[in-house]
């Protein structure tokens, strides 16, 4: 696959797994399409990151690598848990 594919691939997983995220965190997240693609290329790295912590893989590259799908959504899912906490104690 070239780079084209695979950031096309990194843009799709993102943004499901971004929209997953956002339906099941409860509360209202205003973010738009673009906003919903980052954080699941965040969570996907964080999902990663995890699964290197947790799984020791010998065949990985490092701490810093993109992860699947459910990776990425359980990722997503803490980026926007963290997100949600850090504006929300600004705001009040």
């Amino acid at each position: 696959m070239g780079i084209l594919g695979t950031l096309i691939t990194v843009i799709v997983v993102g943004l499901i797994a971004g929209f997953i995220a956002r339906a099941v965190v409860p509360g209202r997240q205003s973010m738009g399409i673009g906003a919903t693609i980052v954080l699941g290329v965040i969570g996907s790295f964080i999902g990663g990151f995890l699964a290197y912590v947790i799984f020791r893989s010998d065949a990985s590259d490092g701490f810093l690598q993109p992860s699947g799908i459910i990776g990425a959504v359980i990722g997503a899912i803490i980026a926007l848990l963290i997100y949600t906490a850090a504006t929300r104690r600004r705001t009040v």
